[in-house]
């Protein structure tokens, strides 16, 4: 799997299925639609408001889709002519949502309250915060990379298949058992629940596979 960083948008303010929401792909679109990338739940916000891209250059731009109600960076609005933003500015959407853009280098803390649920990864370190915490000591190998293909992923169903091809290397793919994927994951949230054990992150989505699940509880 890829080893890019991810930048992400974080939910400051606006109704909200999840605090955090990884940018994954290269065009992430920012809407009221259930299939949005970031979901916005709120009858001020159009299906598709606006979207966050990655340029060929490397940085993120955003621009307005022809809502109703605006876009906003920074206080000011903005149109359908891509408009790049930077770590730390502040994306409105219609006059109900409020979230802060933290860029894939970053390592601003997730939210500015501290006992906020959620996740964050410095994918280049292989650092992990829960709730603004560093999970130490790290976690191994196996844990992390199965972290991170649920995290780049954030509120998907990711398929045990998948699991093996980003965790196990190609000469022991074919022996992982289903046993062994599920004691990695009880792992993996073994971790997690040092630091947040009220929170149930990694959810077994059974007969499909797992997902990361951010949303606040």
């Amino acid at each position: 799997m890829s080893k890019r960083e991810v930048a992400m948008l974080l939910i400051q303010e606006g109704n909200s299925p999840k605090s955090q929401w990884p940018l994954a792909k290269d065009q992430n679109v920012i809407g009221r639609d259930t299939d949005s990338d970031i979901q916005i739940d709120d009858r001020q916000v159009s299906r598709r408001h606006a979207e966050i891209s990655l340029t060929p250059e490397g940085y993120y731009v955003l621009r307005d889709l022809g809502s109703k109600n605006g876009t906003f960076l920074n206080g000011q609005p903005v149109n359908q002519e891509p408009t790049p933003i930077r770590n730390g500015d502040e994306i409105g959407i219609a006059l109900c949502a409020k979230s802060t853009f933290v860029a894939e280098e970053a390592t601003a803390p997730i939210i500015n309250r501290p006992h906020q649920p959620g996740i964050r990864m410095d994918l280049a370190a292989k650092r992990v915060w829960v709730m603004g915490q560093e999970i130490d000591p790290p976690l191994s190998l196996a844990q992390h990379n199965l972290l991170e293909l649920l995290f780049t992923q954030a509120g998907n169903v990711v398929s045990r298949d998948e699991i093996v091809s980003a965790v196990w290397s190609a000469e022991e793919a074919d022996g992982v058992s289903e046993q062994a994927i599920d004691a990695l994951a009880r792992r993996l949230r073994e971790r997690i629940a040092e630091i947040d054990p009220k929170n149930r992150y990694v959810e077994t989505v059974r007969g499909h596979g797992f997902r990361l699940n951010l949303a606040e509880r």
